[in-house]
């Protein structure tokens, strides 16, 4: 498929962070004013305010509620921590199920202290453990694998392919129905959770273009994904050059070297129709003014997006 331009807002959706000076009220009255048709929310934009209520805010601006984000940060070395996360995870469930959002996007965690394949089997582990409550609140979770300059506290889970074989651990393939353990990157064995008991159609993956559009597997890893019905969120930004701060300064589409419609186009091939999703962390943007930050959001958008 070759890339196009998007020619309206219709799939265009923003998460709260991206506009981080406004409050909740604040972002659902701008998004809707300025032709947004979607928004992610922040678990902090939450604090302090009737969920279910804020939920029945943003669809009466006629906003849909793509997800909440986020859940995750399973791994830690101590066990005490690791349940607190789980028991924090369910604590997302609920509030998406009271926003009114079928889907949690997870980052993952990791733990410096710790090899990175005991993180990862931490996070499967992690995650196996939220499943039946996902599942019973129609819940979808969503992996988001992060770059490796992440690995050390943020997600062991640095690569698509490696969200792929974790998904497909947790979920059974649609091709194969099945995925051997040691197929896993890295291989993972023994596991203490056999496959058979973790099939799930719960587990997902968000693909975000800031963490991923460097790896040279990507177009055939979107496409595997999208095979396997795993493609549930996509996430557009940009990279720019020089980067002045590695987590706080992402840039606006078109301001840097990601190929946005190459990779959109590779999204959208493999099956996805959902919502672009804007997440941008940028202390210089956050200091702006935000209504003329959000016009130049949709202008990128539609130009290079």
């Amino acid at each position: 498929m070759r890339p196009t331009s998007l020619v309206d807002l219709s799939g265009l959706c923003l998460h709260t962070i991206t506009t981080k000076p406004w409050n909740i009220e604040q972002a659902a009255k701008h998004y809707a004013s300025a032709g947004v048709k979607g928004i992610t929310i922040w678990r902090d934009a939450l604090e302090g305010r009737n969920v279910s209520h804020t939920g029945q805010m943003l669809r009466d601006h006629n906003l849909t509620i793509v997800s909440l984000c986020r859940g995750g940060f399973f791994v830690s070395k101590d066990r005490i921590k690791r349940q607190k996360a789980i028991d924090d995870n369910r604590k997302a469930i609920d509030e998406a199920s009271l926003l009114g959002t079928d889907k949690i996007v997870l980052v993952c965690g990791a733990d410096p202290v710790q090899s990175l394949e005991e993180s990862r089997k931490q996070i499967q582990d992690g995650i196996a453990a939220i499943i039946p409550y996902a599942e019973a609140a129609n819940v979808k979770l969503a992996i988001e694998p992060l770059h490796p300059m992440y690995a050390d506290v943020r997600s062991a889970i640095n690569t698509l392919k490696q969200a792929n074989d974790l998904a497909e651990a947790l979920n059974p393939p649609l091709e194969s129905q099945s995925v051997p353990l040691e197929n896993l990157s890295p291989p993972v064995a023994p596991m203490s959770l056999p496959v058979v008991s973790l099939a799930s159609p719960t587990v997902g993956i968000a693909v975000d273009v800031y963490h991923l559009w460097w790896d040279p597997d990507l177009e055939s890893e979107i496409a595997r994904c999208g095979r396997q019905g795993n493609l549930l969120a996509f996430h557009i930004s940009d990279w720019k050059t020089p980067t002045g701060d590695l987590l706080l300064d992402r840039g606006i589409m078109g301001e840097g070297c990601i190929p946005l419609r190459k990779i959109r186009s590779w999204v959208e091939t493999a099956g996805f129709k959902g919502f672009n999703e804007v997440e941008i962390f940028s202390k210089a943007y956050w200091q702006e003014d935000q209504s003329e930050y959000l016009r130049k959001i949709i202008e990128a958008y539609t130009t290079y997006a």
